[in-house]
């Protein structure tokens, strides 16, 4: 989350929700990016 700053810039509790919600989606497509596909050979 430092990646994205420590404080939340909106002000309104909803908008705050999405915020989170925007960084967790992120951070997750960040760990999705980098699981390695495993594929068995022979």
């Amino acid at each position: 989350m430092k990646l994205f700053g420590q404080s939340l810039m909106a002000r309104d509790f909803d908008r705050q929700v999405a915020q989170i919600q925007t960084r967790i989606a992120v951070l997750n497509r960040y760990t999705a990016l980098g699981i390695p596909i495993t594929e068995s050979v022979g």
